[in-house]
């Protein structure tokens, strides 16, 4: 039989000043779409549109759809609750309004409290000579946002923060509860899911990334539970999930393999980021996409996907510096080539032993 499943393949782009060019993204092996953002615009701002259309003339001008966007992020005042919260909100519609009318259809985003990602060394040399991005937990215990009189420079961090603005900030929301950034979240999707499904446009909340409380900040993206309460919050198909593989699966407590089979037939997977890591007792380490490199049963998730039913956007996640290569930490091209063909084929293979062809 023919099947009708199809992941569509995508690749990160920071735009015009990447190292990586979309001549170079288009000759990978069945690219489907371009992941990129407005990223001149301050945080919490409406994007022009001409700078949203200028993304999609250059997408498409080089054969690749413009179809998902990573990420419009959301303003700290949203998730502190402040009064101002409702402005920066009502600007965040406004943005899904303006990249569906270009075309989008995925949205991905996060809620994680000052700190995006975090990892404690962008250039870790593995066995093979090759870097990646780790996380140490001594290195992490070693800086106090509040108290360090040293540099506050962790990977991840947002560097628009001055030393007395990030402390401010971190501790207004270590006066927060896990509830508090509940209740804050559910406001903020009551808000924009009716937007996004009135623009047909999925939202695709990212994982905190670890997938634990740094600094005695709260987290609650982080397992099976929290996604399930997450996804009551308001339960609507266009509020889904980007699963993040190597997020969730850098704690031993996440079971991968289940909760991509679980969400993919619940249709609420909107988004996977694929990558591999090394859980470790102190972290993890970024490693290649190829199971038997790190974790994770790379192989296993992406049946777990095919088998129920999954037919979003994938990319290959942060890939290792190799071959020489310099660039943006974990978004150079060479290893993040070698992982999209790595999916393509365990794509192919599932779909072909379940008989498609």
């Amino acid at each position: 039989m023919n099947s009708t499943k199809r992941m569509k393949l995508s690749f990160r782009w920071y735009g015009e000043d990447d190292k990586v060019t979309l001549e170079n993204i288009r000759q990978i092996p069945g690219m489907h779409s371009i992941v990129t953002a407005v990223y001149d615009v301050p945080v919490g701002e409406v994007w022009p549109m001409e700078s949203i259309e200028h993304l999609k003339k250059l997408t498409v001008d080089a054969g690749l759809h413009f179809e998902v966007i990573e990420s419009i992020p959301v303003h700290e005042d949203i998730k502190l609750g402040k009064k101002s919260r409702d402005q920066y909100i009502e600007n965040y519609c406004e943005n899904i309004r303006r990249v569906a009318a270009a075309g989008i259809q995925c949205i991905c985003y996060n809620f994680m409290p000052v700190f995006d990602w975090t990892r404690t060394q962008l250039d870790h040399k593995l066995e093979d000579g090759s870097t990646s991005l780790v996380y140490y937990q001594e290195q992490v215990d070693a800086v106090n946002p509040l108290e360090s009189e040293s540099d506050l420079t962790l990977p991840g961090w947002d560097s628009s923060y001055t030393r007395e603005e990030l402390k401010q900030v971190v501790a207004e929301y270590q006066s927060m509860t896990e509830e508090d950034l509940w209740s804050n979240l559910k406001y903020f999707l009551e808000k924009i899911i009716p937007v996004a499904a009135e623009c047909q446009v999925n939202m695709a909340i990212h994982e905190d990334d670890p997938c634990w409380s740094i600094f005695g900040l709260p987290r609650i993206i982080t397992c099976e539970k929290n996604l399930d309460k997450f996804l009551k919050l308001v339960d609507d198909p266009h509020n889904g999930i980007t699963l993040c593989t190597g997020s969730l699966g850098c704690s031993g407590h996440n079971d991968v393999v289940k909760m991509a089979a679980k969400y993919a037939a619940l249709g609420r997977i909107h988004f996977v980021h694929m990558r591999n890591v090394k859980v470790l007792d102190n972290g993890f380490e970024e490693r290649a996409h190829l199971s038997s490199c790190g974790t994770l049963d790379m192989y296993a998730i992406m049946k777990a996907l095919f088998d129920n039913g999954f037919e979003g956007y994938i990319r290959p996640d942060h890939g290792r510096m190799i071959w020489g290569e310099t660039g943006r930490p974990g978004y150079g091209l060479y290893d993040r080539a070698l992982g999209a063909t790595y999916l393509n084929g365990l794509w192919e293979a599932i779909e072909k032993n379940a008989g498609g062809n």
